[in-house]
């Protein structure tokens, strides 16, 4: 019941920061330093990803009519229905899974490595700190200027090769915040911010889904097999992750049609200091 209740926090901070540009993964290793879960660390490495498919449900839900390629048209004088294809939507998509392919790659030829040289407090705090000034300084030097791309039909091939080579600094450095690294660089060439969000939503779908397949495929390949128990969990932080992840999302939408994101970029830098100061506490400690 404890490891439950466990897993309900552990939903609810996925689904507050995998949207906000404040890095889910250094919550996660704040909250993994006083509230651990007692599962095995294989399951644990599996439950960290998978509950990101509550939350990349969220995105299916609230977008699905930007998203569905499909339609189905009605013939009423033949009493039948045909399956149409929707050319702007499959563009879209083309687009997306394009953007997400520099990430894929890396995330695929590199992912153990970087995670072992970069998956620890210092890296993350950095991360969290380096990329908190740079939404600082972007949203400063923006000030007053015209964004360039107002709409989310404007994003052609070569904005969206940028917008997804800033994700690979996520896959790369753990604490850069996947939303934040994509939505960083969309502001740095010139779209507008909720336009940068959502496309950073939207990049999120397959990236997820990719994740956590990749996940679930090498826990099953190593001989490893889910437990009623670990599977109840996963369920219990996927359904709260996506439940927080409807409210989150819309709150941003809604604060940035009024605000900038500087207040996000002052939050990292304050958490990427205290994820430094919790760390050396506990090194000077254990020394």
């Amino acid at each position: 019941m404890l490891n439950v209740l466990k897993a309900i926090i552990y939903g609810i901070v996925e689904g507050i920061t995998e949207w906000l540009p404040i890095s889910s993964t250094g919550h996660m290793i704040l909250l993994n330093e006083f509230l651990k879960m007692e599962v095995s660390e294989a399951f644990w490495d599996v439950f960290l990803v998978v509950i990101q498919l509550g939350a990349v449900m969220a995105v299916i839900v609230i977008y699905f009519d930007r998203l569905w390629p499909f339609t189905i048209r009605r013939n009423r004088k033949r009493k039948k229905s045909s399956i149409g294809i929707r050319p702007e939507i499959v563009g879209l998509w083309v687009l997306i899974l394009i953007a997400c392919v520099p990430a894929a790659v890396i995330g695929l030829l590199f992912d153990d490595v970087f995670d072992a040289l970069f998956y620890h407090a210092v890296p993350v705090a950095i991360a969290l700190i380096v990329f908190g000034v740079g939404f600082l300084l972007v949203e400063k030097n923006n000030a007053g200027k015209k964004p360039k791309i107002y709409e989310l039909e404007e994003i052609d091939l070569k904005t969206a090769l940028i917008i997804g080579g800033f994700q690979v600094l996520a896959a790369v450095f753990p604490g850069t915040s996947r939303s934040g690294a994509t939505i960083l660089g969309a502001l740095l060439i010139g779209v507008k911010r909720s336009v940068a969000a959502e496309f950073t939503f939207f990049l999120a779908v397959p990236v997820m889904f990719g994740a956590s397949l990749l996940k679930i495929v090498k826990f099953l390949h190593d001989g490893m097999r889910f437990t009623g128990a670990e599977l109840s969990l996963l369920a219990v932080g996927m359904i709260i992750a996506f439940a927080v992840s409807i409210a989150v999302i819309r709150f941003l939408m809604d604060y940035i049609r009024r605000h900038d994101f500087r207040i996000f970029g002052w939050y990292r830098i304050v958490l990427g200091v205290v994820v430094l100061v919790v760390f050396g506490i506990r090194a000077l400690i254990g020394a």
